[in-house]
């Protein structure tokens, strides 16, 4: 996907035990080449894929408690 020139990049943030943070407008791809279009200032990606929402999360990682990792 092309890039305009002297477009300022995108900030992502992220977070310890919830979604990536995408400062927005933004379009998600999909793994099966679906294309969602977000235009909100900040689109939170969910990454642990328990959202009824995916890619978009929904805060179900709030009622799951995640294992540390070593």
């Amino acid at each position: 996907m092309p890039t305009e020139p002297h477009a300022e990049p995108r900030r992502v943030t992220l977070t310890k035990d919830g979604p990536a943070l995408i400062e927005g407008p933004v379009d998600l791809v999909t793994d099966d080449g679906a294309t969602i279009h977000c235009d909100r200032f900040v689109v939170a990606v969910c990454m642990c894929r328990r959202s009824r929402t995916y890619p978009l999360c929904d805060t179900s990682h709030r009622r799951h408690k995640r294992v540390p990792r070593d």
